[in-house]
């Protein structure tokens, strides 16, 4: 049967992405906008990030002063790639890829009348109805001197007084909860936005400015079951549970970082931006953006036996359409799968696709028929991607042949194990990853389909055992210092060992570690310091990490008896005891020799920094007496 994704509401869809990409752009066409064309997924001139990820990046400088060539009123549909959110795809609002429809005002109108604007397209052009709109609004942050946006929330008030709705205004919900309100106050980590998040992260000159979203209410009951992860938890607009999902989000972008705190713009900005897929949704009264137009052609193709179908398998088709989806974008816009760069992203999203379409017996052609269903799809308003066409399909299939034979071998491993001893124990899962880079995942759904269960822990634990002979400090913080050997997680490993680096080299040599944890969201790292950081110390920090990650500098893992690692001058955590044979991992230049970071470490590690993505300091604060903490992430 055909693989039927879940439409909870089961209602007709009455407007299509391309129609209602075209309705925003002419609506804001009507009110003096200049429309330009999106830019490429792979930015130009801009070399600290390696995607395109939201609708204001290439806009950058004249958010700044700059004067644009179309004016002072600008509109487009600008693609996305935010390589943070792959975890994520499989819920009812995440893609890797997305358009993100968005105006901006440089130096010209402000609230009075963005706000306006977007409910008359809201509720007016694409018909949705005001009682399922709620809004959030900026508390405010006295330390830095920029006031609660009181003049936003008495917009909205009138705005929806004017439809007919009661609007109560509301802080503290996610403390309290809805309270019947509709306005919501929040802090500086959901209502102030820059390209660096909250107001302590931003670096000198970078531009930011608090920020009024606006929430789709789907309906979606809470389950309060006892198992349920949100059954404790308030309900809110930005809680987790997705019932309330962001639709667009009204950036007043009137500030910037300067070395001594804030300072207003020369100008007022707004920068709009809102999801395509997220607002057709709504707009069709569907409960997922995976239930659009937009990739119902896609799972067409996905003939599948099950006449029902799991939650779990709706995940994986998900995963899957969502990664090709991307994967077409990047191979029309220049990108070629390999290990380092914009080409790890690709590899990975490939891969990805394919272990979940193994999991699910698709069919044979079927990578082939998605990548047309893209196509056809976007041609209309993408005419590139039927120019390039054959470069994408040349590309990716290629990619695709090359993993199938490391995915066979795997298999063929597999089954061997199973006729030989009735199951696959967890160090044979590690050894079919080690080997046959045979994923964790693949071997748990094959051996669940043949009645067996694969030890997990046991998995873990020779993973553990092959990253960390030497007992080193990493090593016995695999379970505290490590939250697990995921990809994200060995991307900032590495990111840690280039920071200890940068921060000797800014700070001082009386730069020690004295302890690491890290999770798929950050890095926390604890060094020996006595005062603050600048921020100037900070910013030149991220700069050398970035340099270093740019360079793609080799990662070589050593082991060798202690005093041989000491004759290196490997740095190591202060105080701790090694063991007699450790393991030393050394990042450096292969072609000067020059030695960037080498330390103690039981890994894992990536070998290319290449691999790493962007660095970012999001925050450095006190730990304890003589110790500072710093949090960092990679994009």
């Amino acid at each position: 049967m055909l693989f039927n994704h879940v439409n909870l509401v089961n209602q007709p869809m009455n407007i299509t992405a391309q129609q209602l990409r075209t309705k925003y752009l002419e609506f804001f066409k009507s009110k003096g906008h200049e429309i330009i064309p999106s830019a490429s997924l792979v930015p130009e001139n801009d070399a600290t990030t390696l995607f395109t990820g939201s609708g204001m990046q290439p806009m950058l400088p004249y958010l700044l002063g700059a004067q644009h060539p179309k004016g002072t009123r600008i509109a487009d549909s600008q693609k996305c790639f935010r390589s943070q959110d792959i975890e994520e795809v499989g819920d009812n609002r995440h893609t890797t890829f997305f358009e993100m429809l968005g105006n901006w005002s440089l130096g010209d109108y402000f609230k009075k009348e963005q706000l306006p604007w977007m409910f008359e397209f809201l509720t007016k052009e694409v018909g949705l109805d005001p009682k399922f709109l709620f809004v959030t609004v900026f508390r405010g942050k006295p330390d830095i001197n920029v006031p609660r946006d009181e003049e936003s929330a008495v917009i909205w008030e009138g705005l929806f007084k004017a439809a007919g709705l009661d609007a109560k205004i509301v802080d503290n919900s996610e403390r309290d909860g809805i309270q019947g309100g509709r306005i919501f106050y929040y802090p500086e980590e959901k209502n102030w936005w820059s390209r660096s998040g909250v107001t302590g992260n931003m670096p000198v000159g970078e531009p930011g400015g608090p920020d009024s979203e606006m929430f789709w209410d789907y309906g979606a009951q809470r389950q309060i079951h006892e198992k349920s992860s949100y059954k404790d938890q308030v309900c809110h607009v930005n809680c987790d549970c997705g019932r309330f999902v962001e639709i667009g989000n009204n950036v007043f972008m009137e500030y910037v970082k300067t070395a001594g705190g804030f300072e207003k713009l020369k100008q007022q900005n707004v920068d709009f931006g809102g999801g395509l897929e997220r607002m057709l949704a709504a707009a069709n009264g569907q409960q997922s953006v995976f239930d659009t137009d937009i990739f119902d052609p896609m799972f067409q193709v996905l003939e599948l036996d099950q006449e029902i179908m799991s939650n779990d398998e709706i995940r994986k088709a998900r995963i899957i359409v969502d990664h090709i989806r991307a994967s077409v974008f990047f191979a029309a816009d220049g990108v070629e799968p390999s290990n380092k760069d914009r080409g790890y992203f690709l590899r990975r999203l490939l891969r990805r696709s394919m272990v979940m379409g193994k999991l699910l017996n698709l069919k044979h052609h079927w990578l082939e028929a998605l990548m047309g269903k893209v196509v056809a799809g976007y041609a209309e308003s993408y005419q590139y991607l039927l120019d390039k066409s054959e470069n994408i399909y040349k590309v990716i299939l290629a990619e695709q042949k090359k993993f199938e034979a490391t995915l066979e071998k795997g298999l063929r491993e597999f089954e061997k194990l199973m006729q030989k001893q009735g199951e696959v124990k967890g160090k044979d899962a590690f050894d079919l990853y080690q080997t046959y880079g045979f994923p964790w995942e693949l071997t748990k759904e094959l051996a669940e389909a043949a009645g067996q269960k694969v030890d997990r822990e046991e998995y873990e634990g020779e993973f553990k055992k092959h990253q960390d002979l030497s007992r080193t400090a990493s090593a016995g913080q695999f379970k505290g210092g490590l939250a697990s050997h995921s990809d994200k997680i060995v991307r900032l490993h590495t990111a840690t060992h280039l920071m200890n680096a940068a921060l000797r080299k800014v700070i001082g040599e009386d730069v020690w570690q004295k302890g690491s944890n890290i999770t798929e969201e950050r890095t926390r790292f604890d060094f020996t310091h006595n005062t603050k950081m600048t921020p100037s110390e900070i910013a030149e920090v991220e700069m050398l990490v970035n340099q270093w990650i740019k360079m793609d500098l080799k990662v070589k893992k050593e082991i060798m008896p202690i005093n041989e690692a000491r004759k290196l001058n490997a740095v190591g955590v202060f105080g701790e005891k090694y063991a007699d044979t450790v393991s030393i991992y050394t990042v450096y230049d292969e072609k000067t020799g020059d030695i960037i970071s080498r330390e103690f470490c039981g890994g894992p590690h990536v070998e290319h920094t290449g691999v790493i993505g962007e660095f970012k300091i999001q925050k450095e604060e006190a730990s304890s007496a003589g110790v500072r903490r710093i949090k960092a992430s990679v994009f």
